[in-house]
């Protein structure tokens, strides 16, 4: 899998310096990163669009406010998780327009739709570091030792977090299912 680079430490610290030709350039170049977390991370891909565009808006506007410039590309996650949260919050999880009318059910449709929601708020649900680990690895399907790295974790204590995430919506899921 080939992974985006992020701008340059130099050029955050010349945006964070207030260095208009800087702040352009950093926005832009962090925009593949930013949409790439989005569609990862929100519901649809409608709202992963609007949570990519308010990120980027954010980082323009408060890139002075970031402390450490080697850090951009985890403050930017946090921006975008945060974001995508936020819109299923406020409007719920709009499900993705069915594909194939004919061949789904009107029942089947609902029961995927309930599916996607109930799974969707499960992992919103997790505490921030396994969330972080379930995403990178189950979604985005990032190597174990790429999700170590990125998250500053030993191979033992990522697998060890991706454990207790995924046993955690199994139990959330399990618990909401009903026995027919």
């Amino acid at each position: 899998m080939a992974e985006t680079a992020w701008p340059s430490e130099q050029l955050v610290i010349a945006a964070q310096r207030g260095d208009i030709a800087s702040v352009t350039a950093l926005v832009s170049g962090s925009y593949p990163g930013v949409r790439r977390f989005a569609h990862t991370l929100c519901a649809t891909p409608e709202d992963a669009e609007d949570a990519a565009q308010e990120a980027l808006i954010i980082l323009y506007r408060k890139i002075g406010t970031l402390r450490a410039s080697g850090a951009l590309a985890s403050w930017m996650f946090r921006i975008v998780r945060n974001e995508c949260l936020r819109r299923l919050r406020l409007v719920g999880h709009r499900p993705a327009p069915v594909a194939d009318i004919a061949t789904a059910s009107a029942e089947d449709e609902v029961l995927q739709r309930l599916e996607a929601g109930r799974v969707a708020e499960a992992i919103a649900a997790l505490p921030a570091d396994q969330r972080h680990v379930l995403i990178m690895r189950d979604i985005q399907g990032f190597p174990g030792r790429a999700v170590a790295d990125a998250l500053g974790l030993s191979t033992a204590a990522m697998k060890s977090r991706l454990h207790r995430a995924r046993a955690s919506v199994h139990r959330t899921l399990r618990g909401g299912m009903i026995d027919g």
